[in-house]
Protein backbone atom coordinates (compact mmCIF):
# COMPACT_ATOMS: atom_id res chain seq x y z
CA UNK A 1 0.00 0.00 0.00
CA UNK A 2 1.42 3.41 -0.94
CA UNK A 3 1.66 6.30 1.53
CA UNK A 4 -1.19 8.06 -0.29
CA UNK A 5 -3.43 4.99 0.03
CA UNK A 6 -2.53 4.63 3.73
CA UNK A 7 -3.32 8.29 4.31
CA UNK A 8 -6.68 8.03 2.51
CA UNK A 9 -7.58 4.88 4.46
CA UNK A 10 -6.61 6.52 7.74
CA UNK A 11 -8.77 9.59 7.01
CA UNK A 12 -11.79 7.48 6.07
CA UNK A 13 -11.57 5.27 9.13
CA UNK A 14 -10.95 8.02 11.69
CA UNK A 15 -13.53 7.71 14.47
CA UNK A 16 -12.61 10.89 16.39
CA UNK A 17 -13.84 14.41 16.00
CA UNK A 18 -15.01 15.75 12.66
CA UNK A 19 -13.23 18.62 10.98
CA UNK A 20 -16.08 20.91 12.04
CA UNK A 21 -15.85 19.75 15.67
CA UNK A 22 -12.10 20.32 15.72
CA UNK A 23 -12.63 23.82 14.26
CA UNK A 24 -15.21 24.59 16.98
CA UNK A 25 -12.76 23.44 19.67
CA UNK A 26 -10.07 25.71 18.21
CA UNK A 27 -12.53 28.61 18.27
CA UNK A 28 -13.32 27.85 21.91
CA UNK A 29 -9.62 27.80 22.77
CA UNK A 30 -9.24 31.23 21.16
CA UNK A 31 -12.25 32.53 23.11
CA UNK A 32 -10.67 31.31 26.35
CA UNK A 33 -7.30 32.87 25.48
CA UNK A 34 -9.01 36.19 24.81
CA UNK A 35 -10.99 36.20 28.07
CA UNK A 36 -8.14 36.43 30.63
CA UNK A 37 -6.35 39.26 28.80
CA UNK A 38 -9.20 41.66 29.14
CA UNK A 39 -12.44 41.90 30.98
CA UNK A 40 -15.04 41.50 28.25
CA UNK A 41 -17.77 44.05 28.21
CA UNK A 42 -21.26 43.53 26.93
CA UNK A 43 -20.32 45.64 23.88
CA UNK A 44 -17.25 43.46 23.15
CA UNK A 45 -19.38 40.33 23.37
CA UNK A 46 -22.03 41.80 21.15
CA UNK A 47 -19.46 42.76 18.53
CA UNK A 48 -18.10 39.20 18.58
CA UNK A 49 -21.61 37.74 18.25
CA UNK A 50 -22.53 40.07 15.39
CA UNK A 51 -19.29 39.16 13.60
CA UNK A 52 -20.12 35.44 13.87
CA UNK A 53 -23.65 36.06 12.66
CA UNK A 54 -22.30 38.00 9.66
CA UNK A 55 -20.27 34.91 8.63
CA UNK A 56 -23.34 32.66 8.45
CA UNK A 57 -25.16 31.62 5.27
CA UNK A 58 -28.16 33.88 4.58
CA UNK A 59 -30.90 31.58 5.94
CA UNK A 60 -29.09 31.01 9.25
CA UNK A 61 -28.01 34.66 9.42
CA UNK A 62 -31.66 35.75 9.31
CA UNK A 63 -32.53 33.33 12.13
CA UNK A 64 -29.53 34.35 14.24
CA UNK A 65 -30.22 38.06 13.78
CA UNK A 66 -33.81 37.55 14.93
CA UNK A 67 -32.71 35.44 17.94
CA UNK A 68 -30.22 38.18 18.85
CA UNK A 69 -32.95 40.83 18.67
CA UNK A 70 -35.35 38.69 20.74
CA UNK A 71 -32.74 38.14 23.46
CA UNK A 72 -31.84 41.85 23.54
CA UNK A 73 -35.49 42.83 23.83
CA UNK A 74 -36.76 40.19 26.26
CA UNK A 75 -33.63 39.34 28.25
CA UNK A 76 -31.43 42.44 28.28
CA UNK A 77 -29.69 41.14 31.42
CA UNK A 78 -28.02 38.43 29.33
CA UNK A 79 -24.53 39.15 28.04
CA UNK A 80 -23.80 38.23 24.43
CA UNK A 81 -20.65 36.18 23.84
CA UNK A 82 -19.33 33.54 21.51
CA UNK A 83 -19.13 29.95 22.63
CA UNK A 84 -17.40 27.42 20.37
CA UNK A 85 -17.78 30.07 17.68
CA UNK A 86 -21.55 30.28 18.13
CA UNK A 87 -23.64 33.20 19.37
CA UNK A 88 -24.47 32.63 23.03
CA UNK A 89 -26.02 34.62 25.86
CA UNK A 90 -24.93 34.31 29.47
CA UNK A 91 -25.90 35.42 32.96
CA UNK A 92 -23.11 35.81 35.51
CA UNK A 93 -20.69 34.20 33.03
CA UNK A 94 -22.82 31.06 32.66
CA UNK A 95 -24.38 30.28 29.30
CA UNK A 96 -28.15 30.23 29.20
CA UNK A 97 -29.04 30.13 25.50
CA UNK A 98 -27.14 29.70 22.23
CA UNK A 99 -27.76 29.58 18.50
CA UNK A 100 -26.03 27.01 16.31
CA UNK A 101 -26.03 27.58 12.56
CA UNK A 102 -26.92 24.55 10.47
CA UNK A 103 -23.72 25.26 8.58
CA UNK A 104 -21.60 24.89 11.74
CA UNK A 105 -21.75 21.10 11.79
CA UNK A 106 -23.38 20.53 8.39
CA UNK A 107 -26.76 19.78 9.96
CA UNK A 108 -30.05 20.02 8.13
CA UNK A 109 -31.40 22.68 10.53
CA UNK A 110 -30.19 25.39 12.88
CA UNK A 111 -30.52 24.83 16.61
CA UNK A 112 -31.70 27.02 19.46
CA UNK A 113 -30.23 25.48 22.58
CA UNK A 114 -30.29 26.02 26.31
CA UNK A 115 -27.49 25.13 28.69
CA UNK A 116 -27.89 23.53 32.11
CA UNK A 117 -28.13 26.92 33.85
CA UNK A 118 -31.38 27.58 32.01
CA UNK A 119 -34.31 26.86 34.30
CA UNK A 120 -36.35 24.79 31.84
CA UNK A 121 -36.87 21.89 34.25
CA UNK A 122 -40.23 20.22 33.73
CA UNK A 123 -40.61 16.93 35.60
CA UNK A 124 -38.16 14.13 34.93
CA UNK A 125 -37.49 15.06 31.28
CA UNK A 126 -37.51 18.24 29.18
CA UNK A 127 -36.05 19.46 25.90
CA UNK A 128 -32.91 21.59 25.94
CA UNK A 129 -32.51 22.24 22.21
CA UNK A 130 -34.86 22.89 19.36
CA UNK A 131 -34.57 22.54 15.59
CA UNK A 132 -35.20 25.92 14.02
CA UNK A 133 -35.99 26.44 10.34
CA UNK A 134 -37.92 29.72 10.42
CA UNK A 135 -39.22 32.23 12.91
CA UNK A 136 -42.94 32.77 12.56
CA UNK A 137 -44.96 34.84 15.04
CA UNK A 138 -45.88 31.60 16.84
CA UNK A 139 -42.26 30.43 16.92
CA UNK A 140 -41.13 33.81 18.21
CA UNK A 141 -43.72 33.71 21.00
CA UNK A 142 -42.45 30.25 22.00
CA UNK A 143 -38.82 31.43 21.97
CA UNK A 144 -39.70 34.40 24.19
CA UNK A 145 -41.57 32.06 26.55
CA UNK A 146 -38.58 29.67 26.73
CA UNK A 147 -36.08 32.47 27.34
CA UNK A 148 -38.22 33.95 30.12
CA UNK A 149 -38.62 30.51 31.71
CA UNK A 150 -34.88 29.88 31.38
CA UNK A 151 -34.24 33.02 33.43
CA UNK A 152 -36.83 32.34 36.13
Amino acid sequence: MTDTEKSATKEKSYDGFTEEERAAMKERAQELKKAPRKKSSKADGEADVLAKIAEMPEADKALAERIHAIVKEHAPELTPKTWYGMPAYARDGKNIVFFQSSHKFKARYATLGFEENAQLDDGAMWPTSFALTEITPETEARIVELIKKALS
